[in-house]
């Protein structure tokens, strides 16, 4: 039997199969942390652990499997890691898409609104409790924001939806996500920030049809490595440089102001509020 080191760093990331994430997971692996992820499909799943594994056997790392476009399968894969009892040192928020074509979850919310924002929005005040005292929260933004502005009376973008609008408020959420997350942390010693992590040529957007799918397809040839794109996210996780810093937006491993609109801690607020009425979580101020 493998012996574990219960010294080692905790690291939970969700997206962690494919891309900057897979990179990040593979890397802290190697640098001696447990690897905690969730995935939807099972063959990418297994495949992830079967290759943490090789890398740092010693580790238990563990894979969760969720449809993370579901307000009831966050719930769960949150508990089930929670009941794991381990400590956590690092979150990392990272699963996301882009869809062309306006979809709805089973909870009748528009999908990239659903996964990209509020899975970070559930996993992370549902997880509050296991966060060790130096947690870093990183959450995986994008420079799109900064077409973004929302409608608190279309945020489901129900009457104005594009599939790169969509995309690029659900961004703008995560910056105010960690913006208003990083209010709530304060006089704790756990930190929240989120990052630009470049164009990535990775298997994002691969199910987008039609010209918009073209467009990304054509795009991923003049994009960065993954490996180049995960190097901000390992650095917001390991950095001793960055222990003290929250709520901020970076990019290439250096903090980086956003848009106005994602600077806007009212918007921030009242987007916590919105989301606490859609999921029945919250992290209390």
């Amino acid at each position: 039997m493998t012996e574990t080191n219960p010294a080692a760093p905790t690291v939970v990331i969700t997206g962690a199969t494919s891309g900057i994430g897979a990179v990040a997971a593979e890397t802290l692996a190697s640098r001696g942390a447990r690897i905690i992820f969730t995935a939807r499909d099972l063959s990418r799943g297994q495949a992830t652990l079967d290759r943490l594994r090789a890398i740092a056997p010693q580790a238990d790392h563990r894979v969760h499997y969720a449809d993370l476009s579901s307000i009831a399968q966050m719930k769960r894969v949150a508990l089930e890691i929670a009941d794991i009892g381990m400590r956590i040192d690092v979150m990392i928020n990272n699963a996301g898409m882009i869809i062309n074509r306006r979809t709805l979850t089973e909870d009748g919310l528009e999908l990239s609104f659903a996964t990209n924002h509020l899975s970070y929005f559930v996993l992370t005040c549902l997880l509050r409790e296991r966060f060790a005292a130096h947690a870093r929260i990183v959450s995986t933004a994008s420079a799109l924001h900064l077409r973004a502005a929302l409608d608190f009376d279309d945020l489901q973008l129900e009457n104005s939806f594009s599939g790169m609008r969509a995309y690029a408020n659900s961004k703008l959420c995560n910056i105010l996500f960690t913006r208003e997350l990083a209010k709530r942390l304060r006089g704790t010693t756990i930190t929240a920030n989120c990052f630009h992590p470049g164009f990535v040529a990775t298997r994002f957007g691969s199910g987008s049809g039609g010209p918009f799918g073209a467009l990304l397809r054509l795009g991923k040839y003049f994009a960065s490595t993954p490996k180049a794109g995960a190097q901000t996210m390992i650095y917001l996780a390991l950095a001793p440089e960055v222990a003290g810093l929250s709520g901020k937006y970076f990019a290439n491993c250096a903090p980086l102001e956003p848009s106005p609109a994602a600077s806007d801690d009212a918007c921030a607020a009242r987007l916590w509020d919105e989301s606490v009425k859609l999921t029945g979580v919250d992290w209390p101020a």
